[in-house]
């Protein structure tokens, strides 16, 4: 989600929300790499990794955590309630480390291609 400009963030025009929208597994991959987290601390974390410039809707982040459940991309545990109330927790699964791996190759791969494109990088060949 973009922010208005009243508030000082990104105006709707200036950030393309839509080009995240189809990496929000990974973006979540990427939050478990580093510790297990349960759900709204990975919405926080990716919302102060971005200055706030991106935040993604709830109703988004809890399809994502049922498909990477399903997948077998992450598994969900219930935490300890001795720091207020129990918190479902999730952790990436070996085959989560592998998926974030090959999504993150396949990212630099089109931005690669994307940035030659659109003239900000040179010509990349085949094979280099």
């Amino acid at each position: 989600m973009t922010k208005d400009t009243a508030s000082g963030a990104v105006p709707d025009d200036a950030f393309a929300a839509d080009l995240l929208r189809g990496h929000t597994d990974t973006i979540v991959l990427g939050v478990l790499r580093r510790h297990d987290s349960y759900g709204f601390e990975i919405y926080k974390l990716i919302r102060d990794a971005t200055g706030g410039a991106y935040e993604i809707k709830e109703a988004t982040l809890y399809a994502s955590y049922r498909r990477l459940l399903r997948d077998g991309l992450a598994e969900a545990y219930w935490g300890d309630e001795s720091q207020g109330g129990r918190r479902k927790y999730y952790r990436i699964t070996d085959a989560g480390r592998a998926a974030f791996t090959q999504n993150v190759g396949a990212w630099v791969a089109t931005r690669t291609i994307i940035d030659s494109l659109l003239g900000s990088t040179p010509a990349v060949t085949k094979g280099s």
